[in-house]
């Protein structure tokens, strides 16, 4: 690396539900690049991007970390959408994505990356939208033998008429038991999964998932440890140890998810080792099977009676908040945030 610091483009913002989330994880992220070593190796631009899709440079990115919250955008507003990169940008030579769910984290600003042809933090283009896109993920899953819970796929349109509605209905219920969630196939977070229990749960959830998303998921409901494992690398991905998260609430959701007290992690989860080596192994696995590489968090359900293992889910943005565990995972694994954010720009572009 030469004497003179890398200028990292930190984006962070969005046009999704996790808008919100993404700003404090973009904040976190920046302390750990202002820390330590990173202090001297990087000099980073912070970028803005607000809920209709625009994108700001760092008078008003700076001025959204400083408050952790949206300010006034100026007048007139241009279009919504993104009309080129805002200026004070031309120098960014490793852009580093801090954005959750669609248009953040499914493909696409990582397409536009490639397009521009600078090196990015995280998945890519393929990596990105599989993992993002539930019905594809799990198709991958099961294509690379790693067990998970029964599922069923459907798309929105089925739910159009009464006739199809119902087929769709004695489906489900032939094939899963309740409970079950319902869950649209591209957004994070749990944002518009539902928990359902009966036949009109059932029908209010998939039109719920519906209005948010032409393709839907519904997946059986398990008593079961939630456990969730950290990844890190390019070319030869690494896994941190295991951790467990704990809530008092029905089930995961959004407000228990960032609501501070709703939740306790452990970590690392009180497994034996044997479960815990098996848990980072199915990561790395899961990993290989939607072309992820960069980091990612790969989440479990663990039956401790059968001592069965069936993994949920991969997320390639994490969230780096004060009550994120890909950040808590790596700290326990005995990386710092500084030396975390370090290493994972050392993974862009290669």
């Amino acid at each position: 690396m030469s004497s003179s610091p890398v200028v990292i483009g930190l984006v962070f913002g969005g046009c999704s539900g996790e808008h919100d989330v993404s700003i404090r994880s973009a904040s976190t992220v920046l302390k750990g690049l202002r820390s330590g070593e990173n202090a001297r190796r990087y000099k980073v631009i912070t970028v803005y991007i607000d809920r209709d899709g625009r994108w700001w440079g760092p008078e008003l990115a700076d001025a959204v970390l400083a408050g952790i919250q949206s300010p006034a955008l100026p007048e007139p507003l241009p279009s919504a959408g993104f009309h080129g990169f805002p200026e004070g940008t031309e120098d960014v030579e490793i852009w580093y994505p801090v954005l959750h769910g669609p248009n953040g984290e499914d493909g696409t600003i990582q397409g536009l990356f490639e397009l521009n042809g600078k090196p990015y933090v995280g998945a890519g283009v393929l990596g990105s939208a599989m993992s993002m896109d539930k019905q594809a993920m799990k198709s991958a899953f099961a294509a690379a033998g790693l067990d998970q819970v029964p599922y069923i796929s459907l798309q929105a349109s089925e739910l159009k008429n009464h006739d199809n509605r119902s087929a769709a209905l004695d489906r489900i219920e032939a094939e899963l038991a309740y409970p079950c969630f319902v869950k649209p196939a591209n957004l994070g977070s749990s944002v518009g999964i539902s928990k359902v229990r009966n036949r009109g749960e059932l029908e209010a959830g998939l039109e719920k998932a519906a209005a948010l998303d032409p393709r839907l998921v519904v997946e059986q409901g398990v008593k079961a440890r939630e456990l969730e494992c950290a990844v890190l690398g390019s070319t030869d991905l690494k896994a941190s140890v295991v951790g467990e998260v704990r809530f008092d609430a029905d089930w995961y959701d959004y407000d228990t998810k960032y609501t501070d007290g709703c939740s306790t992690t452990l970590i690392p989860a009180p497994l034996p080792e044997q479960v815990a080596e098996r848990i980072r192994t199915q990561a790395l696995l899961a990993c290989a099977a939607v072309a992820v590489t960069g980091l990612g968090r790969v989440d479990f359900f663990y039956e401790e009676a059968s001592d069965r293992i069936w993994i949920n889910e991969i997320n390639t943005l994490p969230g780096f908040t004060s009550q994120s565990m890909y950040p808590m995972l790596w700290a326990a694994s005995g990386l710092t945030l500084d030396q975390l954010v370090h290493q994972l720009i050392q993974t862009a572009g290669e």
